[in-house]
């Protein structure tokens, strides 16, 4: 089956643990959701058609080239998100 994929999500839900691994901040599932949200609406969408066993692969791949954008992006967001957390 071919599937249609964003594979920014991918990269972005990675390289999120890590990169709040760096920031002292909430990291429950809506702050965690609302920064990714954030950091995908800034980042430009990179869709790709494969077959279903070979999306991890290239998302792996394609992944390098933008690794210092998303993680800026993923950063960004971060910081709105702790200034402003959804939750009580």
């Amino acid at each position: 089956m071919v599937v249609l994929k964003n594979y920014m999500e991918e990269v972005v839900l990675n390289l999120m643990e890590g990169v709040l691994d760096d920031i002292n901040m909430c990291k429950c599932e809506l702050c965690k959701m609302d920064i990714a949200a954030l950091a995908l609406n800034d980042l430009p969408p990179k869709y790709i058609a494969t077959e279903t066993g070979e999306l991890y692969s290239k998302v792996n791949s394609l992944r390098n080239q933008f690794e210092v954008d998303v993680i800026a992006a993923i950063t960004k967001a971060a910081v709105l998100v702790k200034r402003s957390p959804r939750h009580k």
